[in-house]
């Protein structure tokens, strides 16, 4: 799938797509080659599990929503 932030295009595969339901609260992905993991936390925000590259809390947002749409979740 390909999300756009910034005005520019990153491209993520969903690793556990066949296991997302309306309930899922962890999204493991892979964005650009590199595997990462996004949990929905208590106020529905979606924020970066602890990961080796640092990517901005708002793309971070952009990912999760992106999914969020996909799924309808």
């Amino acid at each position: 799938m390909r999300v756009t932030y910034n005005d520019t295009d990153y491209v993520y595969e969903i690793i556990n797509g066949a296991a997302i339901t309306k309930d899922t609260t962890e999204l493991k992905i892979v964005l650009n080659g590199q595997p990462i993991t996004l949990i929905k936390d208590t106020n529905k925000v979606w924020i970066l599990q602890d990961s080796e590259i640092a990517i901005e809390p708002d793309l971070v947002q952009a990912l999760g929503r992106s999914v969020s749409l996909r799924y309808r979740l």
